[in-house]
């Protein structure tokens, strides 16, 4: 089985570290954080309740950068009493830990690195299939919801594509969206789509426990445990010569990371919308 780990043991990755042993996706689960003894008391306390939670996922504590050499994938999150890895300090994180998971996937866990992102592919080099963040599943998940709540269904039911830049350029891709196995346009007017569209900025950023999910589905997909498709951050292609930035945009999943892109269909205006958001 594969091996995780997560680099900072705050909020965020402490709830990831649980929720992702809790579902026993992967072989063992490294926390790493340089701040005292706290990745050390995090991951002791998840270890304490793997007989009540009937788990066997290892997790173990660690306060050196190299404990993440040999991982299978390396999910940033945020540092124990402080914020998400993110802007310069995210980005020298980024380039100490090439030296150490030359093969590794790694995931940026929170709201606020999509340009970590970004810039991890277009200054680092890294591959865009390998380094993308999950946070924007977290939203795709509320918008499912909020779905339901107007239908009086089941999230469940709800299956929809949201790309763009959350918050303020945010596409709900209704033309593909299916509840129940029936169109969203069918089953939806307008006044309630445009209702479900009008609340989801006010939904970013997701809290910790959204994001910490959001993570751990798209890990289960990366390792094999599941076949969902997932909405991800992922790097602009500079290879035809146009610049942009990184996005939400639906993945589809597989061992190396991103297997491809997935684009919904976009009506006329909902295209402009989204290449308005990419484009630098």
């Amino acid at each position: 089985m594969s091996s995780v780990a997560i680099v900072g043991a705050g909020e965020l990755g402490g709830l990831l570290a649980h929720v992702l042993a809790r579902r026993d996706a992967v072989s063992d689960i490294r926390l790493i954080d340089d701040g005292g003894q706290v990745a050390f008391g995090k991951a002791l306390d998840i270890m304490q309740a793997a007989a009540i939670e009937q788990f066997a996922t290892r997790v173990a504590g660690a306060a050196d950068l190299s404990a993440a050499g040999g991982s299978t994938i390396v999910v940033l999150a945020d540092r124990a009493g402080g914020s998400e890895w993110q802007g310069e300090d995210g980005l020298l994180l980024l380039s100490r830990l090439t030296g150490l998971i030359s093969t590794a996937i790694v995931i940026c866990a929170g709201a606020q690195q999509r340009e970590l992102v970004e810039r991890g592919v277009r200054e680092l080099h890294l591959g865009r299939n390998r380094l993308f963040g999950s946070a924007p599943e977290a939203l795709a998940a509320a918008a499912r919801a909020m779905i339901a709540l107007e239908m009086n269904g089941s999230p469940r039911d709800a299956a929809l594509s949201i790309t763009g830049v959350p918050p303020d350029q945010i596409v709900v891709s209704w033309e593909d969206a299916t509840i129940g196995g029936f169109a969203a346009m069918r089953m939806l007017d307008e006044v309630a789509r445009r209702r479900v569209a009008a609340r989801l900025p006010r939904l970013w950023p997701p809290g910790p426990y959204a994001l910490a999910s959001a993570a751990a589905k798209i890990i289960e997909g990366i390792v094999g445990r599941s076949r969902a498709g997932a909405t991800c951050f992922v790097a602009p292609d500079d290879a035809f010569g146009q610049r942009a930035r990184a996005a939400a945009l639906p993945v589809r999943l597989c061992p190396q990371g991103v297997a491809d892109v997935v684009l919904p269909e976009l009506s006329a205006h909902d295209r402009v919308a989204l290449d308005n958001a990419m484009l630098l």
